[in-house]
């Protein structure tokens, strides 16, 4: 399948040319012809002999980038300058620190520094909870990474991994007025990592885990919410655990379907995999076959790791042989594996109207074509339906477990998130096949964030 145009190759190229009447829509049609899609013509400037105009176009990658340069030039334009719209964007980072107080005067610089500072360090000293109230440590998480498992990149290393973790924090920032800072770990080490990120924990009322490879984010994550007084949280597994059962929520109501009854084959059991195995049979699914890359897992396999174990003894469906059998008759697939894992011919064997997760990215395990007539389908895509994004998840929750001062995000916490998530949709959406919202939607994250804070301050009064 040939990829559309997208924002993520944006590009603006300056262009020189004689005066004519056509000029911009021969520039709109000679970008289109050569398959991009034009965003913006913008006029720089014009004389009688000639001018200078800005074209901001999208492309497909950066080869079809070139090819579209190339075109303008093959037909007579000059092309003086090609900017990487993207890469603009991260120019200088995608965060930086902003002061809440202005420090105009020497009254303001006694206050916020010394000699007033040290009054407040005595009070957090004999009060240590008081550094909620009194530093950034109420209002702040770490984005944690050692850059094993970075986006669908792999291993590519903590400094490769620094622009996504600065795109995490502002999202953070935008969405819930949360603040994060980067923490990229030279080591992949795990006693290393829990050992750094133990040190480091005082100045953070929560710790967001990002793309660390399992198994080591599962011992990671254990051994740091066992250590910490702060929430701890790997997004990779449980963000998108809640985002799909919020999907999976709002597409059982759109064809009447129970999650009870439901027969779920989920494939790919690594750390998202089996984070979307547990709180799905934590929802109430009974029937779910977990799949990796050699075939439906089996309790007695001896080369299962002790995250699959888990998840395949609780799974309480009879053993298969295939993933055609576990297939046949099921009512959700859950791709969490890559293009070409696995072939979409297999949907066939699906119950009618079949719900179908095609989370990898960039490329999902199936396209819309290949579902079946009257199937549902989600996606990581922007630019399909239905995209299951972190985004939705991770600001609110955090919101939340900051706001109640949680030390945990538990389980029931994740799916009061995912149940909020699914109520963000309306009927009117449901009924063209909506089941996620947008992560621009106007209050998704603040009702996350209060239905995570009501679950925490309901759990603590247990």
């Amino acid at each position: 399948m040939t990829h559309a145009p997208s924002p993520s190759y944006s590009t603006t190229a300056r262009v020189e040319a004689p005066t004519s009447a056509h000029l911009l829509m021969d520039l709109a049609r000679c970008i289109n012809e050569h398959g991009g899609d034009v965003v913006a013509i913008d006029l720089v400037e014009a004389t009688t002999t000639g001018v200078r105009v800005d074209v901001t176009f999208n492309a497909v990658d950066e080869p079809h980038v070139d090819a579209i340069t190339a075109g303008l030039r093959a037909d007579g334009y000059q092309v003086r300058s090609v900017s990487d719209r993207t890469f603009l964007a991260h120019l200088g980072g995608a965060i930086e620190v902003v002061p809440r107080t202005r420090i105009r005067t020497r009254d303001d610089l006694s206050r916020v520094y010394t000699p007033g500072v040290a009054r407040v360090s005595r009070q957090i000293a004999t009060r240590p909870d008081t550094a909620w109230n009194l530093t950034s440590k109420g209002n702040t998480v770490a984005v944690v990474t050692d850059g094993t498992a970075v986006l669908g990149l792999g291993n590519i290393g903590p400094l490769a991994a620094l622009p996504v973790m600065e795109g995490k924090a502002a999202l953070f920032k935008s969405f819930a007025n949360v603040n994060a800072f980067p923490i990229c770990l030279d080591t992949d080490d795990t006693d290393r990592i829990v050992t750094t990120v133990q040190a480091l924990a005082t100045s953070f009322g929560g710790i967001n885990l990002e793309d660390i490879a399992a198994p080591r984010c599962f011992e990671v994550e254990a051994r740091l919410q066992e250590a910490l007084d702060i929430p701890v949280f790997h997004d990779d597994q449980h963000g998108t655990a809640v985002v799909v059962l919020a999907g999976l929520i709002n597409a059982c109501r759109i064809t009447g379907r129970n999650l009870e009854d439901l027969k779920v084959v989920v494939i790919g059991i690594g750390a998202a995999g089996t984070a979307i195995c547990k709180i799905l049979l934590d929802a109430g699914v009974r029937q779910l076959f977990a799949v990796d890359r050699h075939g439906p897992l089996h309790i007695d396999d001896p080369g299962l790791r002790p995250h699959q174990r888990e998840v395949v003894a609780r799974s309480a469906a009879n053993p298969v042989a295939s993933l055609e059998e576990a297939m046949t008759g099921a009512d959700v697939v859950v791709g969490v594996s890559r293009r070409g894992a696995w072939d979409p011919s297999v949907l066939s064997k699906m119950a009618s109207d079949p719900i179908v997760f095609a989370l990898a990215n960039p490329e999902p395990e199936v396209y819309l074509h290949e579902i079946p007539q009257g199937g549902l389908l989600a996606t990581g895509r922007s630019d399909l339906p239905n995209q299951v994004n972190n985004a939705l998840c991770f600001p609110g929750i955090f919101r939340g477990a900051l706001d109640a001062r949680a030390t945990k995000i538990t389980p029931r916490m994740q799916e009061a998130a995912a149940h909020a998530i699914a109520n963000a949709v309306t009927d009117a959406e449901r009924a063209i096949g909506v089941i996620v919202p947008s992560m621009f939607h106007p209050d998704v994250h603040k009702v996350v964030a209060a239905a995570v804070e009501e679950e925490s301050t309901a759990g603590a009064a247990l």
